[in-house]
């Protein structure tokens, strides 16, 4: 196969699309925010060690509605 062909060239382009395809699945585990239901603050779960890692940020809709409920 000869590298100038058309033919390489569209197997080069397939192997890399579908390495990058790949990737994209492959990371797709991000981190999503969530809300602390108890303090209205925004935190990540860490996939690598289970645990809760807090923004310092807080929701400002979940803090309106428990100030109504008081």
């Amino acid at each position: 196969m000869d590298m100038h062909s058309r033919k390489f060239a569209i197997i080069v382009i397939i192997v890399l699309v579908s390495i990058l395809a790949l990737q994209v699945i492959t990371n797709n585990n991000n981190p999503r925010q969530l809300i602390d239901s108890e303090t209205c603050e925004l935190y990540i779960m860490d996939a690598n060690i289970n645990a809760k890692k807090y923004l310092n940020d807080f929701d400002q809709k979940c803090l309106d509605f428990k100030n109504l409920n008081k």
